[in-house]
């Protein structure tokens, strides 16, 4: 059986459509035991405070011993988003208000309220994926020079990023993101707001419980501060290096899910997304998010499967699927520009260079 891609852009629907017939049902019953995931790794983070508050007992020479400790901890705070990106995606449980709980617990070390996530995310960019209305994709050249675009211009890999503040961005874009949307929504919450690529708007209940969520969140990381008494190297050792690790994780990933793929005006994620092939052990880490329009055509799966759907499109789209190793998908971020100047093509600040986008040809 091959599936027709005679045309030019194929709707997410009809994928999940033509492919789900050939998936086992188990990959769309949730899977609980995805939780245990995340506790783990709530509780890597919750014993990294615990051994980094006797620090000021260690010997000088031997604080070093501590940086294992920081890399795993950096690694949860990766795993955190993404085990609950699928929860609350409704891969893990059904039960909204654990679910919400949960996720509350696993996004506050990202600074990301779950409602906002689930506007932000689940809403908007997966409905608009790189389309106008995305606010994870590049700006456009003819958007207004804004900070959120200069800072955005300034941090994401490209011909023209300085390394010193390639380096910056890696550890604190995912912060910028953050903090674009939540101004964007908190001090605004209309569609004009032109410092974000694409604005959006949320209800007045779910803005007011962004800010609690956020309110509630500022508290724990304090407490967190607090428990480590303001001490530098514990702060630095326990909380900010694995901050920044995590952060950087994270962003290794973002950076290829849409930002060399061309816009679509009909939500085509074989065309305007990327998945990566990336070591096993990292997939078995990261819960498959290298699989990431595989995700994008079925969102509700249990990741576990998606290593099924990447040989289904293999199989049935081959000439479509964007399929990488994350080593030339980062080599192309570094050799192509992040603006878009029109759909299929990416240009930069002063808009001189006309590149099309290196996935432009499918």
């Amino acid at each position: 059986m091959t599936i027709s891609t005679e045309q030019k852009l194929i709707h997410q629907k009809i994928y999940a459509k033509e492919l789900r017939s050939l998936m086992p049902p188990e990959a769309f019953i949730p899977d609980p035991s995805k939780l245990v995931i995340l506790f783990i790794n709530l509780a890597i983070l919750i014993l990294g405070w615990m051994i980094a508050a006797r620090l000021d007992c260690w010997s000088p020479y031997l604080l070093w011993l501590y940086l294992p400790l920081t890399i795993v901890m950096g690694n949860s705070v990766v795993v955190l988003l993404f085990s609950t990106h699928d929860l609350m995606h409704g891969s893990v449980i059904k039960n909204a208000r654990l679910s919400y709980i949960i996720s509350f617990l696993g996004l506050t070390m990202l600074w990301m309220p779950p409602t906002l996530w689930k506007a932000v995310h689940n809403r908007v960019h997966h409905n608009h994926t790189n389309d106008l209305g995305d606010p994870d994709r590049n700006y456009l050249y003819e958007q207004s020079a804004t900070w959120g675009k200069w800072i955005q211009d300034l941090f994401v890999p490209s011909t023209e990023v300085n390394p010193i503040w390639f380096t910056v961005g890696m550890t604190s874009a995912w912060g910028v993101h953050t903090f674009r949307n939540l101004t964007s929504v908190l001090f605004f919450n209309h569609e004009s707001v032109d410092y974000v690529p694409a604005a959006f708007t949320v209800s007045p209940k779910d803005r007011r419980a962004i800010a609690g969520e956020l309110l509630m969140m500022i508290m724990i990381h304090l407490s967190i501060l607090i428990y480590l008494q303001f001490e530098p190297i514990k702060l630095i050792l326990g909380y900010f290096l694995p901050i920044a690790i995590g952060y950087a994780g994270v962003m290794f990933y973002i950076y290829t899910n849409h930002l060399l793929c061309r816009m679509t005006s009909v939500n085509d994620p074989l065309i305007n997304s990327m998945s990566l092939r990336v070591y096993k052990i990292f997939d078995l880490l990261h819960l498959n998010f290298s699989h990431h329009t595989e995700h994008h055509i079925f969102p509700g799966m249990n990741s576990d499967y998606y290593c099924l759907v990447r040989d289904l499109l293999e199989t049935h789209y081959p000439e479509r699927f964007n399929l990488l190793d994350a080593g030339e998908a980062w080599y192309l971020l570094l050799q192509t520009p992040r603006h878009y100047k029109d759909e299929n093509t990416l240009t930069d600040w002063s808009g001189e260079k006309s590149v099309p986008c290196p996935t432009s040809d499918n």
